[in-house]
């Protein structure tokens, strides 16, 4: 214990750090140089810090300065920008006005135009469809008064009808055939087969994008008008009844020229129609028993006579020029 109490006076007195105390040098100046000397060695190392802090920050703002300078330089060399980039406009520039279109594209008087074009088309669809409505709604004030009108501009084009919608839509095929009694040049009468103008009707449709109205209407509705207006005898039903006969005459004797069934120096006399009906096959699922028998309805002689005398007389005509 003496010998190390010793050795720690001996660290404190003589062989201190501060040195020994001689007569220039009191003991309590020599412990309070001791104690004041890490303070003093500590100021400059904290102005250090100090310094190294302010040398950061400016090293910092170099930096950012340095990047902004880095982004600015293709705008201030030329060089060639990113792609998709989005150069800002300078301030106190005025935007573009973005370019017009349509019809705000054209000068005031082609405006004008448009508008009355429009406005035109608008009137004839609502016209249009008011007609039809009319044509298709049932009997009013303004069919019974105006029902000739409507009726001229539906018919033939635009005809409508519920048979698709009705509770029995129409189930089946029918087929209209025609012949007739030709007297030929000789004198003779002959009678030519069967021509199934229904079958002629559908092979011209049959991929056809744009197939004719006349191809697709003009018999089926000469027919329909046939039956509409004649009894279960095949006789007349008033006016209408005879003029559904005379319409299906003209329709036979054009269709029998287009075939050339008088044939040379020939005069068609009389046309006969016939028709053949046959139901249309159920689905498997529906369970519908239907009879697959055709029934054919075949319709009395016809003479054409009325028909072709202007044929007769036009012929002669163009004989006796000839001659």
């Amino acid at each position: 214990m003496d010998a190390y109490d010793k050795g720690s006076d001996a660290r404190q007195g003589q062989d201190g750090p501060g040195g020994p105390a001689g007569p220039d040098r009191p003991d309590g100046e020599a412990d309070a140089a001791e104690t004041t000397a890490p303070e003093a060695d500590g100021a400059p190392e904290a102005a250090g810090a100090h310094e190294a802090a302010d040398v950061s920050e400016v090293a910092g703002a170099a930096e950012v300065a340095g990047a902004r300078e880095a982004t600015s330089v293709p705008e201030a060399t030329g060089a060639p920008e990113a792609v998709g980039a989005v150069r800002p406009a300078p301030p106190g520039t005025a935007q573009p006005a973005a370019p017009r279109t349509g019809v705000a594209a054209l000068s005031p008087r082609y405006q004008v135009g448009a508008v009355v074009a429009l406005a035109v088309v608008a009137v004839a669809v609502c016209a249009h469809i008011g007609a039809v409505f009319l044509h298709l709604a049932p009997s009013n004030t303004l069919t019974k008064q105006h029902g000739d009108v409507v009726d001229e501009w539906v018919f033939p084009e635009f005809e409508q009808n519920w048979k698709l919608f009705a509770p029995n839509p129409l189930q089946q095929n029918v087929s209209v055939q025609v012949r007739a009694e030709v007297s030929t040049a000789d004198g003779e009468i002959r009678t030519t087969g069967w021509y199934d103008l229904s079958a002629e009707d559908g092979r011209a449709i049959d991929g056809n994008p744009l197939p004719s109205h006349t191809q697709q209407n003009e018999l089926r509705r000469a027919w329909d008008f046939f039956v509409a207006s004649h009894d279960s005898d095949d006789r007349p039903v008033g006016l209408r009844g005879t003029l559904s006969e005379t319409y299906l005459r003209r329709i036979a004797l054009l269709r029998l020229d287009r075939d050339g069934a008088a044939g040379p120096g020939g005069v068609v006399e009389r046309v006969q129609y016939r028709s053949r009906t046959t139901n249309v096959e159920p689905p498997p699922w529906s369970g519908e028993k239907v009879s697959d028998r055709p029934t054919v309805r075949e319709l009395p002689w016809w003479s054409v006579s009325a028909e072709t005398r202007g044929a007769k007389s036009g012929q002669a005509a163009r004989e006796g020029g000839a001659a």
